[in-house]
């Protein structure tokens, strides 16, 4: 066993107040620098989530509850996962745990694919319905694809927050001009543009060379970082045991789980778990934290959780703060991925 796999307990189960909070953009709520990702709620209920294990509803308000106790207060899903399946797992875990409206900050997002923009004030009532009895308090536009711009989409976003019928306006995958042209017209009504959903990781860091990262802090916009373990793949498990890459469905088509690809990142690997022993952490947590600290709080992230050991490593990965010193090694080695 690795020296760093038994810290987990100990350090993320007593960090409770310890973390930071961050700004979400201009808006004036406050996030914990990590939220929870809820996409593996879904239930198997659609393609999207079919990316996923069914997950019972008892683990699912464990996982929901744990982060709670770990000071997680906002959480993150979507209409697209299983066709709300998520939002109503998640409002039901919530509940469970005790948690009433307003105590925890809830984003979900609207899906454009085939649609026009006057399809989200049409549908609006289903994420409500969904998510009840909690407000949702940022709702973002999941994909660039829909059938309207993104200055149509955002305006109709606008037109709820306006009726005060959601808190703050986001958008998810958009580049740096789609992000640029949605602030304007948000910023011509007054309505700060909250937050760009992105992919973003020690082996993804490609928003720092597109634009996406630059007018994000020009902007004041906040990144929220999806798969910022870059699927498990930062934490060299795939590496130690290449066995697991036979149980990953989907995912194992990706270039980074080829063998190429595992070889590209091993460097970062490396020194991510070199650095878990040093921190007495774990790999996940040392990728979480560079993830949060390297920008300031520009960026919070979302990683999910299938089992009750993911959430502790997740609230655990806001305890501690790598030093700038060895934020730049990971700088530096993970640069190949900008």
């Amino acid at each position: 066993m690795h020296q760093y796999q038994t810290s987990i307990n100990s350090q993320s189960l007593n960090m409770e107040n310890k973390q930071d909070l961050y700004p979400l953009g201009n808006t004036g709520k406050m996030v914990t620098p990590i939220g929870l990702g809820c996409w593996q709620f879904s239930k198997q209920k659609n393609l999207a989530g079919k990316f996923w294990p069914t997950l019972e509803d008892d683990l699912i308000g464990k996982v929901v509850s744990l982060s709670l106790e770990g000071g997680i207060n906002w959480f993150d899903t979507a209409e697209i996962y299983g066709n709300g399946a998520s939002e109503k797992a998640l409002a039901k875990a919530l509940l469970a745990a005790g948690k009433k409206p307003g105590e925890v900050f809830i984003a979900t997002k609207w899906w454009p694919m085939f649609r026009f923009a006057s399809n989200i004030p049409k549908t609006f009532d289903d994420r409500v319905k969904a998510l009840s009895p909690f407000p949702i308090d940022l709702y973002q536009v999941h994909q660039p694809w829909g059938f309207s711009n993104e200055k149509s989409e955002v305006s109709a976003m606008a037109d709820l927050f306006d009726r005060k019928l959601i808190k703050c306006i986001g958008v998810s995958n958009f580049s740096a001009k789609q992000m640029e042209n949605s602030w304007e017209t948000l910023d011509m009504r007054r309505i700060p543009l909250a937050s760009n959903q992105v992919l973003y990781s020690l082996l993804d860091r490609r928003i720092e060379s597109n634009g996406v990262m630059k007018v994000a802090k020009k902007l004041g916009i906040s990144i929220i970082a999806y798969s910022p373990l870059a699927q498990g793949v930062v934490t060299g498990k795939f590496h130690d045991n290449p066995e697991l890459l036979k149980n990953i469905g989907f995912r194992k088509y990706s270039s980074q789980f080829k063998s190429a690809g595992l070889a590209k990142s091993l460097p970062v690997v490396k020194l991510v778990k070199e650095m878990a022993v040093k921190y007495n952490a774990t790999p996940a947590q040392v990728a979480l934290n560079w993830v949060i600290h390297f920008h300031g709080n520009t960026v919070v992230a979302i990683p999910g959780a299938t089992k009750e050991i993911h959430v502790k490593e997740n609230t655990g990965a806001m305890a501690f703060r790598l030093s700038d010193e060895d934020m730049d090694r990971l700088d530096k080695v993970s640069a190949v991925f900008k």
